[in-house]
């Protein structure tokens, strides 16, 4: 095999990349078990997807395996899951409408921005913003709510999951208005170091 086939493959096979595409290969699981009404193992699943998340991170820092496959794969595995997971609760009749139609647009249209930048003038790469980590943090901790609320009728869940839905809503519309503010500003500038935003 030829060093320019092993150089790609290396890149997927180091270990924060696998746990990456095994975050993703997690997604069709936990959509059935929510869609088959197992909210416990969903639950499980959910954190072990967000186990995935924290040390894909933390092993990329510690094996100092970065890679800008991993920078642009892990935002999407997070944006995949999480958009998918909004879309079937919603379905499902376990979170509004307001917020899985603003969370679902918000990413779809960070995802059209960002190809129809990379088609017209190359590629275009933004640091994580403070608002995009929030936001996904508050779409975690809202699915994670959503998902034990149907588990336990305790009132801290009740309350977690409304302030976390809450959270999400504010979150979702700022960081969208702020990816677009660095849209417009960077627009004309080349292409920098840092990750896709998120």
């Amino acid at each position: 095999m030829s060093q320019v086939t092993q150089r790609p493959l290396h890149r997927i096979r180091s270990a924060p990349n696998l746990l990456t595409l095994a975050r993703i290969c997690l997604a069709p699981f936990l959509v059935a078990a929510i869609l088959e009404g197992h909210y416990a193992l969903s639950f499980v699943l959910f954190v072990a997807a967000g186990l995935t998340d924290a040390l894909d991170g933390l092993l990329a820092r510690w094996l100092k395996q970065h890679s800008v496959l991993g920078q642009y794969l892990d935002p999407v595995a997070d944006k995949l899951l999480l958009s998918t997971l909004f879309l079937v609760l919603l379905y499902k009749g376990k979170i509004p409408v307001t917020v899985a139609v603003l969370v679902f647009g918000r990413d779809l249209g960070i995802l059209l921005v960002a190809a129809i930048l990379y088609a017209a003038v190359g590629r275009r790469e933004f640091k994580p913003s403070v608002f995009g980590k929030g936001n996904t943090l508050a779409q975690i901790a809202a699915v994670a709510a959503t998902l034990l609320h149907e588990l336990t009728a305790a009132y801290w869940v009740s309350v977690f999951r409304t302030l976390a839905l809450d959270a999400t809503v504010a979150l979702t519309v700022i960081s969208g208005l702020h990816y677009a503010w660095i849209v417009s500003r960077r627009a004309g500038a080349p292409a920098g170091n840092g990750a896709a935003s998120r």
